[in-house]
């Protein structure tokens, strides 16, 4: 397999996804256009979000921060969050268990 080979899906407005599954985790790969937001949601899923390129804005439990490159962020579950791409960004996010909506 290879991300190259992976069909990227829109999966919110501006957020552009590569989704592998495994058995317990979804790792997903997402190229985000610059002042592209996610509002603020919490999920059952632990998730580890890693900033690849660009500067992202996020909010994790009402605390907010610019992520850039080589930031790493751990979300436990049912932890509200939301963000924003100040820049275009790629980031890398793990969810476990599976993401079974971005199937």
């Amino acid at each position: 397999m290879n991300l190259k080979d992976i069909y990227s899906k829109e999966i919110m407005p501006g957020y552009h996804g590569k989704m592998i599954h495994g058995e317990t985790m979804t790792w997903a790969f997402w190229d985000v256009e610059q002042n592209a937001e996610v509002p603020e949601h919490h999920h059952m899923h632990e998730q580890i979000m890693h900033v690849f390129e660009g500067e992202f804005e996020f909010t994790l439990g009402g605390n907010t921060k610019v992520y850039v490159p080589g930031d790493v962020v751990i979300i436990p579950s049912n932890v509200p969050h939301s963000g924003k791409a100040l820049t275009p960004c790629k980031l890398m996010d793990v969810f476990s268990p599976v993401r079974e909506e971005y199937r």
